[in-house]
This record gives structure tokens, sequence and C-alpha cells, in this order.
């Protein structure tokens, strides 16, 4: 079900972004609208990994690092029969973390120096686990197509009065051009919240099951939204086009799981994962050790170019250990 909600909200946007074309130009400006739309999906294909990751100053983290995160990655890419993606870390102390790349062989997964900080070793392994749902869904190429048209949608309605407003061609009028340069971005961007919602839903369930245990992943959902909650994202404010990426919103006065919203609401997406727990008998004896740490990191060193990340700034994983852990 899933996949047939993304699938049509995917075809809307399709839709109003050609519509909006042959609306301001006919026929010639709706293929003029499916020709930018096609070069900014390529370039977007090849190229949105590295500008994000660029984006929020990410830094690569080594095969050498002594933080166990390696190993715990790789042991739940085996997990959900996907290759070991790329690994790197953000120097925020905000606690979140994204999945970026193409497809899966050419994917990764950034964690914030926060996030190390503050989660056991089992919450981190249901976000990581999340990230890796992402990967395997292709949800990450799915986001940068549906942010693509969103984007073009609003270039060409910004672009309408001043190429399109007085053109014989253009069947809108000034006035119905005016009302599309507020009406198409607003429609293309709830398409995109819409899409961006149903995507992390999935990612939960996908994720919980990776890894075997729903409530690690609700445990550290509820402790990531306290940490946004209190935390700047210094890189994420300056780019918040790239909020929808993030296990939870690190935009401050992000909220419900409204249309305005790029993410489902954390107390809907626990209950759910806690629904799935009772379904899968994960009856939370293995539930990761609450800690009482505030949320503050302690500032990340950016390693040198011939270093991997080191033990200094790359916290270990999880000092607080479930027994029945297979990490232990």
């Amino acid at each position: 079900m899933g996949y047939v909600k993304t699938a049509m909200l995917m075809a809307a946007v399709t839709a109003l972004f050609l519509g909006l074309g042959y609306l301001l130009g006919g026929s010639t400006g709706m293929v003029i609208a499916f020709v930018i739309a096609a070069a900014m999906n390529i370039f977007s294909y090849w190229n949105s990994d590295k500008m994000v990751l660029r984006m929020h100053n990410a830094q690569p983290i080594g095969p050498r690092d002594p933080s166990g995160l390696n190993e715990m990655v790789a042991e739940l890419a085996r997990n959900a029969d996907l290759p070991m993606p790329a690994l790197y870390i953000i120097d925020t102390p905000q606690p979140n973390a994204f999945a970026t790349g193409r497809n899966p062989e050419n994917a990764a997964v950034a964690v914030s120096s926060g996030l190390m900080q503050v989660l056991s070793r089992e919450e981190l392994a249901g976000v990581i686990a999340h990230e890796l749902a992402h990967i395997k869904n292709r949800d990450i190429l799915i986001m940068t197509i549906t942010a693509t048209f969103a984007g073009a949608i609003s270039m060409l309605a910004n672009f309408a009065l001043f190429f399109g407003g007085n053109r014989e061609e253009n069947r809108l009028g000034i006035v119905g051009t005016l009302a599309m340069m507020f009406l198409a971005p607003l429609a293309a961007s709830l398409v995109q919240m819409a899409i961006s919602r149903t995507r992390e839903y999935a990612a939960d369930k996908q994720g919980a099951q990776i890894c075997g245990h729903p409530l690690w992943l609700a445990s550290a959902l509820e402790r990531i939204q306290q940490g946004a909650a209190q935390v700047d994202n210094i890189a994420a404010e300056r780019n918040p086009a790239t909020a929808h990426m993030f296990i939870i919103n690190p935009l401050h006065g992000g909220g419900r799981d409204k249309l305005f919203s790029t993410h489902p609401a954390t107390e809907n997406r626990v209950a759910a994962l806690r629904e799935l727990a009772a379904q899968m008998g994960d009856n939370g004896t293995k539930r990761p050790a609450a800690s009482r740490r505030t949320v503050h990191a302690q500032p990340f060193q950016t390693p040198s170019h011939d270093d991997d990340v080191s033990g200094s700034s790359l916290p270990k994983v999880g000092r607080h250990r479930d027994r029945n852990s297979p990490w232990n």
C-alpha cells in the first residue's frame, strides 16, 4: 500500500509539473518542462549524494575507526542483504542521521557526533537499520526525484509572470498566472511532504525488522526528538531543503503529522513501532537501557585527510549495553 500511495503521489507531482508547463506555454511549454525535469533528474541522480554530504560538511569514517560503528553497520547490512554503505560523521551536537545515494551500491549513511554521544548501542542499531531500510527501498532516489520536480515547479512558477503573463499561449491570463505562482509551489510542497511521511513509516517498519527489535528504534526516536528540539543544527537550518532526509526533522518548529510536515509525528511513529513489537513478540525485555544523560556532545575534531576518524573524536558505540544484544 505504501508503494501504491507513493506512486500515486509521484504521478501527481509529475502531472502538476507538466500541466503547469502546458498552461503557461501550450504544448511547447509542456515539452520544455519535461526536458527541464529530465535534465534536473539526471543531474540529481549522479550528484545529489555528494551535494548533500558537502552541505553538512560530512567527514568519512574509515574502516579503522575504533568506535565499533563499522562492525555494527556491516552486520546490519548483511541482515538487510545490502552492500556496506560508506559511513560519514557530521560535526553537530544535535543527535540525528540520514542516508543518501542513488542506489544501494553507491549509498552513504551519515550520523552526527551528537547521535554517537547520546544513544545506546541498541538505539543506534535501530537508527542505522532505519537508514538501511531507506537505502533498500531506494527512498533516496524517490525523494531526490520528488524534490527535483518540486523545485522545478517553483522555478517555472517564479518565471511565469515574466515569460508567460502576456503571451497568447498562456491560457491562464495575468490573474491566473499570478495565482499559479503561489498555488503550484504550494501543491508541489504538499505532495513532497506527503511522500516523505509515507516513506518514513515504511522505513520504520522495515528498519525494525532488519535489527529485529522495534523497541530499539522506538526508544531512539524519542531520544532524538528530544535532542532535536533542544539543540540547533546549523547546517540543516542553512539548507532546509534537506530536512526531509533526516530520521527526525532537524529544524526547530517541526510539528505534527499534518500537511506541512516533512516527517510523521514522532509519537505516531513510536506507537506504530510498539504495535509492531507486540506482533513480533518483542515484549521490551531487550529494550535499550534508559539513559539520563543530557543532549550535549563534545566538539568533534575534524580528522586530517590522511587519517581515519580517531577514537578521540568518534565516541565508542553505545556505552549502555543490553546483555541480549548481538553486538556485545
